[in-house]
């Protein structure tokens, strides 16, 4: 493993007191001694974070040159000062825009025309100032656009607080609503809204009705969910004829509905839910359109009408395929766009819905992403769509249904002369152990060699069915212009390759992510791109949990492994039902009080597979206010890690002690971030030395 002088060998690490907890099910007996670092109120544990903090900035304070020099160079591509596309609604035009020097975004529109005068609705700074940490929630104007509603989380914590704009006076409403999620509908009478709220484990899982001016605490419950395995998701179509409200885990889901013009009324359910069946709803007309797996593992479209929504009335629209995974479908006043995945990349086609004729819209790169963008208009012949790939900036079109011709809005702009063709991208394929093809995504310096010398970061995730988006970021020219090959490992437990994709990467087949990742890296490696000494791995989250136990099984493997807020104490956290990972998590990992799950996981879970032997050169990082992946993980990780492992290579924890789950919220901060973790790859892999 790499060695440098510089490093700051007189710098003692912290060593966390053992306290140890006996965890027994099942006849299996686990000792766990840094159990006790679950206490964030216990001052020991922030003592500790604090501490290893102060290791991991006094290891990494010979970077802090190139730290600086990286976060210039990224800054500098950036346009600070920009402007989204604005979109339409009705005699409005919507759009965000930043300035330079200003953390976050300011939302504004005009109205009948782009040349009129701007109107300010909020200014994120502005609601930013005073807090280390500042997110938006949701953010939904009333049907009239009159009134803003709004919510804030300040913590990192995903607990948000709602509130009322009128948009005339720019005065706050009164009503202010604490503890809120992601989801706000409002009803076409303009003044009352439903919203859910979230119980101790951050699971969204009521339901209320609000009217605005009325107290909040008079607020009607609509709906209780009180199974822990589901949460709710509130929505509207976009015909603004009805409001959806989804119950759903990750293998089964309901749809009840409501006219938007009766917001008084009773929400009354499409179908009922059935274990393992999954649907999502549109509305066109006098029909439902229903995207489902029923009897079809990659899914299939059906409709039935609206006065008669029982399943004996859906008729099929879309048979299931094989070979094609339908993702969504999204319905205009003439069409409907059909999202779909096959040979693992994302298309889409438009079909008439008076006479069925379709086209279809295709791309020129062998990598790509491409997804539907802000379409806030049902009567309307265009579909906004984004694009991207590694090579190509993000770009928005707008294209024509009726005359299948595409115009490009804008792309994102990077500044400093970037030019495309010095950089080639392709999409290659590894081949598993039992025969399985894995995808790569792979993007490098167009006058490369195969031989074995060039260091390489590949990312990875494999879980929850998220097919890795193949997006651009500025921000790795800074890795290509230094010779770094850039890579993405479209594991086993995403949906890039179609549903059974997914299915055959989770529950007792979960191992299969941790051998498809470690088949690309092998293959990388064989075919020149990289060698073993000169690998960094990097993973967020699940993602997390794939560099833990990719790092058990084969630490010979990489060079440096950066691992974000990981989910790595897996089998602990998912037994205990008070955390958010834990009865929801089920559906993807298994309930380990059934002795088969229990055993499996164990086998695998970063935490409890960590040995006496060398490992790589670790970056971890934490959020203290993580609500997804608490910051005992990551910190139990490091302590037992540090404890056991046998070699002399670096393992620095960096905790975010005012930020949750996604790290800093500012666009400059979360830059510090990124560059911090880019020095250590640098530094690891010894890039530019």
């Amino acid at each position: 493993m790499n060695t440098d002088s510089h490093l700051q060998t007189n710098v003692v690490p912290p060593v966390a007191e053992k306290q140890p907890q006996i965890l027994e099910l099942h006849g299996d007996r686990r000792v766990d001694n840094y159990f006790w670092m679950r206490d964030q109120e216990n001052p020991q544990v922030i003592s500790y974070l604090e501490a290893e903090n102060a290791y991991t900035d006094a290891m990494m304070q010979h970077t802090q040159g190139l730290q600086t020099q990286l976060y210039e160079e990224i800054l500098a591509r950036i346009k600070e000062r920009d402007l989204s596309v604005p979109y339409r609604k009705d005699d409005y035009y919507y759009y965000s825009r930043t300035e330079e020097g200003k953390a976050y975004p300011i939302y504004c529109r005009k109205r009948g025309s782009l040349d009129a005068g701007e109107e300010v609705l909020l200014d994120q700074n502005q609601l930013a100032n005073g807090h280390e940490f500042c997110d938006l929630g949701v953010l939904a104007v009333s049907p009239n656009h009159q009134i803003l509603a709004y919510s804030t989380d300040t913590t990192g914590a995903e607990r948000y607080t709602l509130f009322f704009l009128d948009l005339n006076s720019h005065e706050l409403y009164a009503d202010i609503i604490e503890d809120t999620y992601f989801s706000l509908v409002w009803a076409n009478d303009n003044k009352t809204v439903f919203y859910t709220t979230i119980d101790d484990a951050n699971r969204p899982f009521k339901l209320f009705r609000h009217t605005l001016g009325c107290d909040v605490a008079d607020d009607e419950l609509i709906y209780h969910e009180p199974d822990d395995g589901y949460h709710l998701y509130v929505d509207k179509t976009r015909s603004q004829e009805y409001l959806l409200l989804t119950v759903g885990g990750s293998i089964t889901s309901e749809i009840h509905y409501l006219k938007a013009d009766n917001p008084f009324g009773e929400f009354e359910v499409i179908a009922p839910r059935d274990t393992g069946i999954l649907y999502d709803v549109e509305h066109h007309s006098d029909y439902f359109y229903i995207v489902t797996n029923e009897t079809a593992i990659n899914f299939k479209l059906m409709r039935t009408p609206i006065t008669a929504i029982g399943k004996d009335n859906w008729q099929t629209v879309i048979p299931h395929r094989q070979d094609v995974r339908l993702s969504e479908v999204s319905a205009f006043v003439n069409h409907l766009v059909i999202y779909e995945r096959k040979g693992g990349l994302p298309t889409a086609r438009i079909q008439n819905i008076a006479t069925g004729a379709e086209n279809q819209i295709t791309f020129p790169e062998p990598t790509y992403d491409f997804e539907e963008d802000t379409n806030a208009e049902f009567n309307t012949n265009i579909l906004r769509f984004s694009y991207t790939s590694l090579i190509t900036p993000p770009s928005v079109f707008d294209y024509d249904m009726d005359t299948n011709q595409r115009e490009l809005k804008k792309e994102t702009e990077v500044l400093g002369g970037y030019d495309r063709t010095q950089y080639r991208s392709e999409w290659l394929m590894a081949t598993a152990d039992d025969g399985t093809s894995v995808p790569i995504s792979i993007v490098y310096p167009r006058d490369i060699k195969q031989d074995g010398t060039n260091p390489l970061f590949m990312l990875g995730y494999g879980s929850y069915g998220y097919s890795y988006p193949v997006t651009f970021a500025s921000d790795i020219l800074s890795l290509l212009d230094r010779g770094v090959v850039f890579a993405i490992a479209h594991v086993r437990g995403g949906e890039e390759m179609g549903r059974q994709w997914y299915e055959e990467g989770k529950f007792l087949h979960k191992k299969n992510t941790f051998t498809d990742f470690i088949t690309c890296a092998e293959y990388l490696i064989a075919q020149g791109w990289t060698a073993s000494d000169r690998l960094a791995i990097s993973g967020g989250s699940a993602g997390g949990l794939l560099m833990g136990a990719v790092m058990n099984m084969r630490p010979d493997l990489f060079q440096a492994v950066v691992a974000r807020v990981p989910f790595v104490d897996v089998l602990t956290t998912i037994l205990d039902t008070s955390l958010p990972l834990s009865v929801m998590e089920w559906e993807e990992w298994g309930n380990p009080n059934e002795k088969a799950y229990y055993d499996y996981l164990k086998s695998y879970s970063p935490y409890d597979n960590v040995e006496a032997k060398d490992y790589p050169d670790i970056l971890i990082t934490a959020g203290l206010n993580d609500s997804r992946v608490k910051y005992w993980e990551p910190a139990k990780w490091t302590a037992k890690l540090r404890d056991m492992k046998t070699d002399e290579n670096i393992l620095l924890l960096k905790t975010n002690m005012g930020a949750g789950h996604s790290g800093a919220s500012g666009r400059y901060e979360s830059l510090k971030e990124l560059v911090f973790e880019y020095a250590f790859v640098f530094d690891r892999l010894g890039v530019g030395k």
